[in-house]
């Protein structure tokens, strides 16, 4: 994966904002989906994921970042959930290329009622003028 040079002009941090909004627009409608593949293709591997507990994995290949997204897709759809929204989109610019954001998820199921919420944190790498997540952290309430 290629680093984008940095911009060379002031907006560079309306630029990241718009570029983590579209990040995240994009994974609202990949999502609905169902398919972790398609999920999986806003990551970089390696990829680091840190649940509320403390507990960790990291998927070295974009292969077992798709099988990750796969069986916790599985889960929610177990759970009732249909789709996804986000909320609250804080962004913190990490040099011209980068970015930390945080937001609100909120899985609803058929009726738009909320079967799970949470926040969540993502490192952000800039590639080919996209977001790619190489690591993401979840909060506990």
């Amino acid at each position: 994966m290629s680093i984008d040079p940095p911009p060379s002009t002031a907006s560079a941090s309306a630029n990241l904002q718009r570029t983590a909004e579209a990040f995240f627009d994009e994974f609202d409608r990949a999502f609905a989906t169902f398919d972790g593949a398609v999920v999986a293709a806003r990551y970089a591997a390696p990829y680091l994921a840190v649940r509320s507990d403390g507990s960790s994995e990291c998927f070295v290949t974009n292969d077992a970042i798709a099988t990750y997204f796969h069986r916790l897709l599985d889960d929610y759809r177990q759970q009732g959930c249909r789709t996804c929204r986000h909320q609250d989109l804080r962004v913190v610019e990490a040099g011209s290329a980068a970015a930390f954001a945080t937001v609100t998820w909120r899985l609803l199921d058929d009726d738009g009622r909320s079967v799970h919420t949470w926040r969540e944190s993502y490192n952000l790498l800039l590639s080919n003028g996209r977001f790619r997540a190489c690591a993401s952290v979840s909060h506990s309430r």
